[in-house]
């Protein structure tokens, strides 16, 4: 008895050494991306286009579209793009007040920065919307291009 425990020792330790050495020679090659795979991974599309201020001023221009304006009161109250409806993305009822919007017009999205404009159009988007602007830079990039209104 004395002889088999540290022989099942001395065993079971050259059979871990043996295994770590063959895990080690056996490194795995990397296999070349299919051509379906890399376009799956490099086009995964939004469901709204990104515009910058001059973009959204041709399209407020020629495509009358609805501006969303989705910041809050007191940002609103600063100032905004001339003809923006005014809803709030923290309000609770944002979506079923996105809901109540006919969805086969077009609209223009901003916001402050552009961050909860992208929320927004996703949104609209979830809920079966299909012609989306996001304005990049929202209000800010506007307001530094045209002041704080279309005219």
């Amino acid at each position: 008895m004395k002889i088999i425990i540290p022989f099942f020792l001395i065993l079971s330790t050259f059979s871990c050494q043996s295994g770590a050495q063959q895990a080690k020679q056996q490194k795995p090659t990397k296999q070349p991306a299919t051509q379906t795979q890399t376009q799956t991974q490099t086009q995964v599309e939004k469901p709204f286009t990104d515009v910058n201020v001059e973009e959204a001023a041709r399209l407020i221009k020629e495509e009358g579209v609805v501006i969303l304006d989705v910041r809050t009161p007191e940002e609103t109250a600063q100032g905004k793009i001339e003809g923006a409806v005014e809803m709030n993305l923290y309000d609770p009822d944002f979506a079923k007040k996105i809901g109540e919007l006919e969805k086969d017009k077009t609209y223009l999205v901003y916001c402050r920065s552009g961050r909860r404009s992208v929320t927004a159009s996703n949104e609209m988007a979830k809920q079966g919307f299909k012609k989306i602007y996001n304005l990049l830079g929202g209000y800010n990039a506007w307001k530094a291009r045209y002041g704080g209104s279309n005219k």
